[in-house]
């Protein structure tokens, strides 16, 4: 085993995924923080701490913000931004494709493959580790892959690839 230290996972991200962690972070250091900061030497001008609900809210309320806070400095700057836009064309799966499918059952959908803290099935925007993701990748328009997942094996035709911006 070697000393040297390890450097983190990269956290391919892409600009618009960048951009929410880091106005989440801006808003906790610039707003909530302070406010939380303000309501804790309030209370704590209250007396007895140990039955001062204010005081114990917001202590832990500092903990659970700070605990973030490290949370996505870590994360940014593992972060490797990923602009689909910027892309040569190519008709390959890779980060950041919207991908067009037509699933075993019939059905089409349409999948993005974003970032592990951009995920939002809602909005189809599935992680680049997923299965389903993993089983696109480096697959080309026209492909059929085969998914295998907890109903079974699916077979999943590619219908097209784009790089498109990703919000």
């Amino acid at each position: 085993m070697s000393d040297t230290p390890q450097s983190p996972p990269k956290n391919y991200i892409t600009p618009g995924g960048w951009q929410a962690l880091k106005d989440e972070l801006y808003q906790l250091v610039h707003k909530e923080r302070p406010e939380i900061v303000q309501i804790v030497n309030w209370a704590a001008g209250n007396g007895d701490r140990s039955e001062n609900g204010d005081y114990l809210y917001g202590k832990r309320r500092m903990r659970e913000i700070d605990r973030r806070i490290r949370f996505l400095t870590k994360r940014l700057e593992a972060a490797v931004v990923v602009d689909p836009e910027a892309r040569e064309p190519t008709d390959q799966v890779f980060f950041s494709a919207t991908v067009a499918l037509l699933r075993g059952d019939g059905s089409e959908q349409t999948v993005k493959i974003v970032g592990v803290d951009e995920i939002d099935t809602a909005r189809n925007k599935i992680s680049w580790v997923s299965p389903l993701a993993r089983c696109l990748m480096k697959a080309r328009e026209g492909d059929e892959v085969v998914l295998h997942g907890p109903d079974g094996r699916e077979v999943i035709e590619i219908l097209s690839v784009a790089y498109l911006k990703i919000e």
